[in-house]
């Protein structure tokens, strides 16, 4: 594995340190077994998903975990947080993707409770939302519910799909980046999606390459205190191409991650994904050598 880098981004941790670029090393790329078992992991999460979107319609309470106070804390648990203790303490906000709810974090969710975070929750926004702006607001006006109800100046914020543009319009265009330190992205459309074309419901249309909304984001920005963090997948069906899922913007410095094999409803379940939030709320990637996502089986 070798990080690379792009101007005005931060470097790029991904499982796979190749470059080959002959049309034999891609076919032989999309047939290898890695890619095989993403494609089948995400068969059956797609089916379980489905079933468990009814349980998630409602939007998630913000609720301590007690087990996450100092000295009941796992082992693990210690050693995530060891250069910053109180970093567990942040309150830890996830925002779904397109036509979707809070369901699609119920492994997320609960894996980050086990690292030690304490105040993990979920928002979910109208699946009728036709503009992203709008839906940063919303985002900003709940943000600012969990920050008097549990008294942080700050929170972190992980978003699936198009809950990472709403988050990123947020902190980038509406003055979010006071109240969000740490914001990851899963499978967000940075660059839009080709696949956009196919639909054109006005939220959708904001999702195209070089919409209005995209250009807006693509403008300078004088200052974001916001770290960001964009992780995506080279077998994302959703994001096309699967490029488009880096945040590649000058003035936000990004660190982009590529994870190979993982599709794009599987990002928040994936374990090396979920290791790469959790290092990442907790603070461990501002060390100089960002740790890479591992390749699970």
């Amino acid at each position: 594995m070798r990080p690379s880098s792009t101007p005005g981004s931060r470097p790029e941790s991904h499982t796979d340190g190749s470059a080959e670029g002959a049309p034999r090393a891609v076919l032989r790329a999309l047939c290898s077994p890695a890619t095989l078992a993403g494609g089948l992991t995400e068969l059956a999460w797609v089916g379980a998903h489905v079933l468990m979107y009814p349980l998630g319609t409602r939007t998630e309470q913000l609720r301590p975990d007690p087990r996450s106070r100092p000295g009941s804390q796992s082992p693990a648990a210690r050693a995530l947080f060891a250069a910053d203790p109180l970093a567990a303490r942040t309150p830890v906000l996830l925002v779904h993707g397109l036509v979707d709810n809070r369901s699609i974090f119920a492994v997320m969710r609960h894996r980050l409770r086990r690292r030690g975070f304490g105040s993990v929750c979920s928002w979910n926004y109208s699946p009728l939302l036709r503009d992203v702006a709008r839906g940063a607001q919303e985002l900003g006006e709940h943000v600012e519910q969990i920050c008097a109800r549990t008294g942080h100046d700050r929170i972190h914020v992980v978003g699936h799909s198009l809950g990472g543009l709403i988050a990123r319009h947020y902190v980038q265009r509406q003055g979010g980046d006071r109240r969000v330190d740490a914001l990851v992205t899963l499978g967000t459309p940075h660059g839009g999606s080709l696949l956009a074309h196919a639909l054109p419901t006005p939220m959708v249309r904001q999702l195209r390459p070089g919409s209005p909304v995209l250009r807006e984001l693509a403008e300078p920005v004088q200052r974001c205190d916001t770290r960001l963090t964009a992780i995506y997948s080279d077998l994302d069906q959703m994001v096309l191409p699967t490029s488009a899922g880096r945040c590649d913007h000058p003035d936000l410095g990004a660190r982009n991650v590529l994870v190979r094999g993982v599709g794009h409803m599987s990002l928040p379940i994936h374990r090396g994904v979920l290791d790469e939030v959790a290092m990442t709320l907790a603070g461990a990637e501002r060390t100089p050598a960002p740790a890479p996502i591992r390749t699970v089986a």
